[in-house]
């Protein structure tokens, strides 16, 4: 059982998220940056879509009513601890019973994942234990007392450090293919997309990364018909500016895609926090 003693400006519980609901009007969900999901679950022995924590800028206190193995990956933060006992990020570290972990503020990046032996063990809704903020499935976001129970353990594998992934490059890139709705705009837009770094607005949240700068210029009038759209998704609305869909976007969207984000790019636009610079490069043809 882990106690939430300050949950951080928003925390929620999160694993793969639920897909194949999108012709009932339910985002997929899930972590926003799944590589560090999976990450912190292989640390300490559970299947990759173990539900976890995710926390938005740190600030999180937790307290371990009984002892766990855990691990802490994405935007790093400090830690302190009630016990003594080493910890880091990125590697599985022992909470003895009683102990308390604080999390700190990232000093990059966004979202950190905190995974526990086990995995977080909340009642899953349509198949998923992930917090929705769109729809608002799943567990609440979380908040200070809340308790979250603690999957068994006793079929899971040994504990092995796993090779730690390469940072992404600075500033972030994130490869884009063309389309499908590029005709929409004037001139060689895609090529507008990649001249030159946008700016991560502070209005970015796990629907979208809201960007400013270079504005795209729809060459049609009127309204697109809304249409399914996937996450990575580079939706452009009226205004020019662009927005990379998340984990929590809406399964339809009513404006023209210029592009899609791969999604091995896709854990970089979950890190990108307010005032942070993000490049787009196209790939393919």
């Amino acid at each position: 059982m882990i106690e939430v003693l300050a949950p951080g400006p928003y925390a929620t519980v999160q694993d793969l998220g639920r897909p194949g609901y999108a012709h009932l009007g339910v985002p997929r969900s899930g972590a926003a940056d799944a590589a560090g999901l999976r990450l912190a679950n292989r640390l300490v022995g559970n299947h990759e879509g173990s539900a976890g924590l995710e926390l938005t800028f740190g600030g999180a206190r937790l307290r371990f009513v009984t002892g766990a193995w855990i691990a802490i990956t994405g935007a790093p933060c400090p830690l302190t601890a009630s016990e003594t006992c080493a910890h880091g990020m990125r590697v599985p570290f022992w909470m003895p019973p009683g102990a308390e972990l604080g999390i700190g503020t990232p000093a990059s990046g966004l979202r950190t994942y905190v995974a526990v032996r086990g995995g977080i063990d909340v009642e899953p809704v349509l198949g998923s234990r992930s917090t929705d903020s769109l729809s608002g499935l799943g567990p609440a976001p979380l908040r200070a007392g809340t308790t979250l129970p603690v999957g068994d353990t006793g079929s899971l594998a040994a504990i092995c450090v796993d090779q730690v992934p390469p940072p992404p490059p600075s500033p972030p890139v994130l490869r884009v293919l063309r389309g499908p709705r590029d005709d929409w705009f004037a001139g060689d837009a895609p090529a507008g997309l990649c001249a030159r770094p946008y700016e991560v607005s502070q209005d970015s949240n796990r629907v979208g990364v809201r960007l400013r700068g270079t504005t795209l210029t729809w060459a049609r009038q009127g309204e697109l018909p809304s249409e399914g759209v996937v996450t990575g998704a580079v939706q452009v609305p009226p205004s020019g500016q662009p927005i990379v869909f998340l984990a929590d976007h809406p399964p339809t969207g009513g404006y023209p895609v210029i592009g899609v984000v791969l999604a091995a790019d896709l854990p970089i636009a979950a890190q990108a926090r307010p005032g942070d610079g993000l490049s787009f490069r196209l790939v393919g043809h």
